[in-house]
């Protein structure tokens, strides 16, 4: 084991053994320092913001209650990415019990997976074409099939190694790299549709813009006509 690794490791021991000892700043530093991480994982899985936050935060009391029995067998963000992975799809069956429909896709079997926009910095018409880039962005990962999305999220956007994204999913290193493969396809796929169709639509010209033009020509030449004699 590298001495990164290994100071990793000895962290997080460290940390687990101040939570389960019912130290609430350990607890709050767990939280920010996963918090990102582990959101976007919900948020990858569920496909809904508030959802996501209720699933984090039920996590996150789950990993309080619980945290005697982590025992550095993995790394700490790996055992919480389970634990959020599991409530996740809990709330997944649930929601297909309720609506009496069976999910489009299986759950892996254990389970039975851009920083917040400074926009203050931007000019607004800049902070406004960033925020309709990363809606359109999020909304073509909504659309990925969901083994695909979670690791896209883990692998692409949390940067997290091929063996760390096996481990948090429980899968072959292997499915890691194909199914990651296949997501960046399908998303740049599904992107360049989307720019296909945009391209139609650039400086449109028509409706308010087209009307407030003509009004203001016909105005224009109303005016000359009065004042010729």
């Amino acid at each position: 084991m590298s001495e990164l690794a290994t100071d990793l490791t000895d962290d997080d021991m460290s940390l687990a053994r101040r939570i389960a000892a019912g130290d609430r700043s350990a607890i709050e530093l767990m939280m920010r320092r996963h918090n990102r991480r582990l959101y976007r994982l919900a948020r990858a899985t569920l496909r809904n913001d508030a959802e996501a936050e209720d699933a984090l935060q039920d996590a996150y009391l789950h990993a309080y209650r619980s945290m005697s029995q982590f025992r550095g067998d993995a790394r700490l963000s790996t055992w919480l990415s389970r634990l959020v992975l599991n409530e996740c799809f809990a709330r997944l069956r649930r929601s297909a019990r309720r609506q009496n429909v069976i999910p489009i896709v299986d759950a892996p079997d254990y389970a039975e997976h851009a920083d917040a926009m400074t926009a203050h910095d931007d000019a607004p018409d800049e902070a406004l074409a960033r925020a309709q880039v990363r809606a359109l962005l999020e909304r073509k990962l909504d659309e990925l099939p969901e083994l695909f999305r979670m690791v896209f999220v883990l692998r692409s956007i949390e940067e997290m190694s091929v063996e760390e994204t096996a481990q948090c999913l429980r899968i072959p290193e292997a499915t890691v790299r194909s199914r990651h493969f296949r997501a960046r396809s399908l998303l740049r796929e599904s992107l360049a549709q989307a720019f296909d169709l945009a391209e139609r639509d650039v400086f449109e010209f028509g409706g308010a813009r087209c009307d407030r033009i003509v009004a203001g020509v016909l105005s224009k030449l109303s005016g000359d006509a009065a004042r010729t004699p």
